[in-house]
């Protein structure tokens, strides 16, 4: 029985190894060089002529710069990771309960698996491109936006909430501030929910049925079942959506560091700099998702 388990385990990792073979061989072909290349950058002053880049050593010049004397990147990245935390939470829940409610059986759950499914192709390069770049659309937004109220339905329940709410301190004001702010961010965050609500949904269709009737048998309610049976068979796929989460939301085109960076590398040519900018961007992101992975791996239910 032994060399039996030992046998599947090792046939399981070899799929697995298969599976991810295409990007292994991708990375070490076409991403190797580059991320050397821009790491030798990130110390050197690179200076562009006719005969290519000449690159000069100054050590730690460019880090300092970007975190000490750069008036903008500082603030930038604070309020990128800030942003991050609560808007993938949000995406998290919002996918978790939507693939809880594809989940059930009801007429037309086919279709309505396809509506949510629309987000992933939506968010795709070339109808976001579409989206961002349609003259047309945005000369409509912009009228829509003149000819309708000048405040929105959040903001005046932000103004009723706030001034009915006497002796409010600041953090409280901050909570309303962040839970308003991903209400309006509402369609990011359902299009940014896509490939989670798969993941998710998946998972729940590996979760035998016979669990819940025993636990209807035992007298368990529907909320207990979800607690005690669903997030804890699903807490490795929260694990795994929250890391693809956190590196989709780093890698959006609307986000205000990877701005600063692509206008220090593509209009200033100041690729030493935004190489340095790129790499504490890229080390902020892997340290992030390795101490929420820590923290969210104490808490996940592993089952064979």
């Amino acid at each position: 029985m032994k060399k039996r388990t030992v046998g599947l385990t090792s046939r399981r990792a070899m799929y697995g190894y298969i599976f991810i073979l295409p990007f292994i061989l991708g990375f070490i072909f076409f991403m190797i060089k580059p991320l050397a290349q821009s790491l030798k950058m990130s110390f050197c002053d690179v200076v562009i002529s006719n005969q290519g880049f000449t690159m000069s050593l100054n050590h730690l010049a460019n880090y300092k710069r970007a975190l000490l004397i750069d008036p903008e990147f500082n603030r930038l990245l604070t309020e990128s990771v800030t942003t991050m935390i609560y808007r993938s939470l949000a995406t998290i829940v919002f996918s978790f309960f939507v693939a809880l409610i594809l989940n059930q059986k009801f007429k037309g759950r086919t279709l309505a698996r396809s509506i949510f499914f629309l987000a992933v192709i939506l968010s795709s390069g070339v109808l976001v491109g579409l989206e961002y770049n349609n003259t047309l659309m945005q000369q409509l937004k912009a009228t829509i936006e003149e000819a309708g109220n000048t405040n929105s339905i959040t903001e005046v329940l932000e103004q009723i909430l706030v001034s009915n709410t006497g002796g409010i301190n600041a953090t409280s004001t901050k909570l309303f501030n962040i839970l308003f702010e991903i209400i309006d961010s509402i369609y990011d965050v359902a299009m940014a929910s896509g490939i989670q609500i798969i993941i998710f949904l998946s998972g729940l269709q590996n979760i035998s049925p016979s669990m819940y009737e025993a636990a209807q048998m035992e007298g368990c309610t529907s909320w207990e079942s979800l607690w005690k049976i669903t997030v804890p068979m699903v807490s490795p796929l929260m694990l795994v959506c929250w890391v693809y989460t956190i590196v989709d939301f780093f890698m959006k085109t609307d986000n205000q560091v990877m701005s600063k960076i692509n206008d220090q590398m593509v209009i200033q040519l100041n690729y030493g700099f935004s190489s340095a900018m790129a790499w504490i961007y890229f080390l902020v992101c892997m340290a992030l998702i390795g101490i929420s992975s820590l923290i969210i791996s104490k808490v996940v239910y592993n089952y064979d």
